[in-house]
């Protein structure tokens, strides 16, 4: 099959070609999947670099770049719950190529009609649903969004608007083909127009309230001037890096306006531990858990209990209204495991 492949770490226009190599063989947990579409993305660009940790890291020779795709099982077992035919997006590896080998669990099958360019680009519609729910920002609120072109940025001011929030969005110049303020931008900050800083700019328009939260896709020297003209308790979210240049803070730009500035790391980024976790309480929580050998065994396991102990468990979390159950696969974390399985300790 034909691919595009790199054997060593650079820049992508310089180690990136064509290139013919065996079409993928499966694994137990594979299916092949027929790309129809796979976009290009700054992420791309991370692995090709190298720059991502591990254990996202090429392995040579020929390395297949691309980490997300769209196209239609070919090849499954029986066992992999998934039908030959079903259109599919997923985010892994190799999908700049004609076939790729994919774990069922990474995959998000999709309707048959779905259109092919939003199919491949799912990724960026879940990142930028989880950076709005990240930032915390409220109806009525101030969010800023940089690099306000891209798609991300575009997906995460129509979530935002759509909730009621006030969006500025960021751009190195504006596009007269593009007008983001009919997307749902409430003010458009062009940085190439120097007469005005962007914190200055900012705390005007928000008519000296600040802005809330920042969602950054470029970071440079404007991300800083964004941080400093941020409402007490606001939320920064890093979501990429466009801008080779740095920003510059001081501890009290943080530390007197209580903020907290964050990494967004996308959900599907590397193996699922979280949604494992949320599925195996949310499995314990049934009937059929206290039924099933293996889920009481794993359990028992675990937090080294008794069957017994486990059983009573299960009963209490369900007459308190309170299982193990969480709203959504990736809210449950350790912190939260750990605490809601000592309150139902204390009562056994």
């Amino acid at each position: 099959m034909k691919a595009v492949v790199f054997d060593k770490i650079g820049p992508p226009l310089d180690v990136l070609y064509f290139a013919e190599v065996p079409t993928p063989q499966l694994n137990d947990s594979e299916v092949l999947i027929r790309l129809i579409a796979a976009p290009i993305s700054p992420g791309d660009f991370l692995f090709i670099e190298n720059l991502y940790p591990e254990p996202k890291k090429p392995r040579f020779p020929r390395q297949i770049g691309g980490n997300h795709g769209l196209g239609v099982v070919e090849q499954a077992r029986p066992d992999a719950r998934i039908e030959p035919g079903t259109l599919v997006a997923f985010s892994h590896y190799n999908s700049w190529a004609e076939y790729a080998a994919v774990p069922v669990e990474w995959l998000m099958p999709l309707p048959a009609n779905f259109p092919i360019e939003k199919g491949a680009q799912f990724f960026n519609l879940i990142s930028a649903w989880d950076l709005l729910t990240q930032s915390r920002v409220q109806a009525g609120q101030w969010l800023a969004v940089t690099a306000g072109y891209s798609a991300v940025s575009i997906m995460a001011t129509q979530f935002a608007r759509q909730r009621g929030v006030n969006v500025i969005s960021i751009v190195r110049r504006v596009h007269d083909h593009l007008d983001l303020k009919t997307l749902g931008a409430t003010e458009v900050i062009d940085i190439s127009k120097g007469s005005q800083n962007t914190s200055a700019r900012a705390k005007e328009i928000t008519h000296n309230q600040g802005v809330n939260a920042i969602i950054d896709s470029a970071g440079g020297p404007a991300t800083g001037e964004l941080i400093r003209a941020m409402a007490f308790g606001g939320q920064v979210i890093i979501n990429g890096g466009m801008s080779p240049e740095r920003f510059e803070l001081h501890n009290f730009d943080v530390l007197l306006n209580g903020l907290e500035i964050k990494a967004h790391v996308y959900r599907y980024f590397s193996r699922r531990r979280k949604y494992r976790t949320a599925r195996f309480f949310s499995r314990l929580s049934t009937p059929r858990a206290e039924q099933t050998s293996r889920y009481r065994s794993a359990a028992c396991t675990r937090w080294k209990i008794s069957r017994k102990q486990l059983a009573k468990a299960c009963a209490i979390q369900r007459a308190a209204g309170t299982s193990f159950r969480c709203s959504s696969p990736d809210t449950l974390s350790r912190h939260q495991e750990h605490t809601r399985w000592q309150g139902t300790q204390a009562r056994l």
